[in-house]
């Protein structure tokens, strides 16, 4: 009862707005990456540097929720968010990392699809991560969270046919280096739908 009194915290809201607007710049700089030819190392520096701002805010936010009594919905979710939002940046920089690390100077064509499937899904997240703000009206929440879910499924496709079109290749080095590059995109994407279901639960428990 008492606890019911007591007010809630929101600024846990100005935390994952944060972490996803990150996401977003950095997904804008992996697509402008990978219509280059040329100096991948600008690029991957500068998603390198959003990689840490996110865990930074990452951080921010566990570090508040240790200390807040009185959270807006469930605690676990909200460490949930929290991990898949910085989740989507750590594996789009090693996604990054792996082809500078590799030396890979010439980027397949899957790469692409990859990068334009993940810009869409965290900008569909920007609306579905704003929507928890305002629990009441969940419609534009629901619509971008099953976006996502399409979108999910539209990266299992694209990572079928990438590791498909390597094997027949047959450059076993090849196979190496670029399997890890696509697994570290499709896990980005993967993070996202988790994050789309975290925020439907959080709808569906606040109904």
């Amino acid at each position: 009862m008492f606890k019911n009194l007591l007010p809630k915290e929101y600024s846990f809201f100005d935390y994952f707005e944060k972490v996803i607007n990150i996401d977003v710049m950095m997904c804008y700089e992996f697509m402008r990456f990978t219509t280059q030819k040329t100096n991948f190392e600008d690029y991957i520096k500068k998603i390198k540097e959003y990689e840490l701002e996110a865990d930074k805010v990452t951080l921010e936010c566990t570090e508040a929720l240790h200390k807040t009594f009185i959270t807006p919905f469930e605690r676990t979710d909200i460490l949930t968010l929290t991990k898949r939002l910085d989740d989507i940046a750590d594996n789009l920089d090693a996604a990054a990392q792996c082809i500078l690390l590799y030396d890979i100077h010439e980027l397949r064509t899957e790469i692409f699809d990859f990068a334009e499937i993940l810009n869409q899904a965290t900008n569909e997240l920007v609306t579905a991560v704003k929507g928890l703000r305002d629990l009441k009206h969940v419609e534009q929440t629901k619509k971008s969270c099953m976006k996502i879910h399409e979108l999910e499924e539209k990266a299992d496709a694209v990572h079928r046919v990438a590791v498909s079109h390597l094997f027949k290749e047959g450059n076993a080095l090849e196979i190496l280096k670029w399997k890890e590059v696509f697994a570290r995109l499709e896990r980005a994407v993967d993070r996202c739908e988790d994050l789309a279901n975290v925020i439907e639960r959080i709808i569906v428990d606040n109904a």
